[in-house]
């Protein structure tokens, strides 16, 4: 049982409702949004939204809630099992960016920028489930970083962040009739900081005393020649 009151799953029309809500917020601002606006955007009474919800901030929460739902089971759940850190990173990145250009950033946009409307049990909640990926991330990087897969090393809790705001600035940018797919958008993001050729990559990069962040491209498979730092 959630923060809510709720069970994890009541349906669709639950789900409906928290998307329905999503949208309206993203386009208007939470402050900007009425609980009116909602109820008729969902064909419901006011009354009838208020049987599902508590009230307007518990809305918020269950919209954030189920953004990290999905966002678990679309980014985290397929990639756990990947051993080789590198590479669950180089999916987890794919996996992400899939899910903010397929139309599911109103969830991740509300948890950015909506953050600081939470108060106590829900807002800690939020941040447990936050920090969980964030764990995550720096995990992998920190084991990256124990095998010598990372040319160099490279603070995992930086490395995370990085990530992290790589792909959650997407949405600022992403226009799904634009030049480029979200495949094509994925590929260069994921090559440029995970690169498949790492031995090119390598030698074509600058000595890390100039660019200190190239310390974050995956060592090369092979162990001939010396590698530059």
């Amino acid at each position: 049982m959630t923060p809510t009151g709720r069970k994890p799953d009541e349906g669709e029309r639950y789900r409906a409702i928290l998307e329905t809500a999503a949208r309206l917020i993203c386009e208007r601002g939470y402050e900007g949004t009425s609980m009116q606006e909602i109820a008729a955007a969902c064909r419901m009474t006011k009354a009838g939204l208020y049987h599902h919800i508590q009230n307007k901030e518990q809305l918020l929460f269950a919209i954030m809630n189920y953004g990290m739902d999905v966002f678990e089971e679309q980014v985290l759940a397929p990639v756990q099992d990947v051993a080789d850190p590198v590479e669950r990173l180089r999916q987890c990145m794919r996996q992400n960016i899939h899910l903010v250009t397929s139309g599911r950033s109103k969830e991740v946009i509300i948890i950015l920028h909506e953050h600081a409307t939470l108060t106590g049990e829900a807002r800690e909640y939020i941040d447990r489930r936050k920090k969980r990926y964030v764990r995550f991330l720096e995990d992998a990087f920190a084991e990256a970083n124990r095998l010598g897969r990372l040319r160099g090393m490279v603070d995992p809790t930086v490395a995370a962040f990085s990530f992290l705001g790589m792909i959650l600035w997407v949405y600022k940018w992403f226009k799904p009739d634009g030049r480029l797919t979200e495949e094509q958008i994925a590929d260069g993001m994921v090559e440029l900081l995970f690169p498949s050729n790492a031995t090119a990559a390598s030698a074509a990069a600058p000595s890390t005393e100039d660019a200190p962040a190239l310390r974050m491209v995956p060592r090369a498979a092979s162990g001939s020649g010396e590698e530059s730092q």
